[in-house]
């Protein structure tokens, strides 16, 4: 999940400004599916408390940012 997730990022990054929303759509659930993922594995006592928030708040940052991209994207788009 997280090499895909890299994957889409680094492919939207090269594409031209009109194709890259579809993959940030994507990342966007992939970065929720991550979120979800590290959060059950902080309830299973996988992680420990201290990594667990760690994770989480790098994922909700790349969640911020992969918003912002696709805001600028829409901003920028001719109508």
């Amino acid at each position: 999940m997280c090499l895909e997730s890299l994957e889409l990022s680094i492919t939207a990054a090269y594409l031209p400004k009109n194709e890259k929303s579809d993959h940030l759509k994507i990342l966007r659930i992939k970065i929720e599916v991550l979120k979800q993922l590290v959060r059950l594995a902080n309830e299973s006592n996988i992680i420990n408390g201290k990594n667990y928030l760690g994770l989480e708040g790098r994922l909700i940052e790349i969640s911020k940012m992969n918003t912002d991209w696709l805001n600028w994207i829409a901003k920028e788009s001719p109508k």
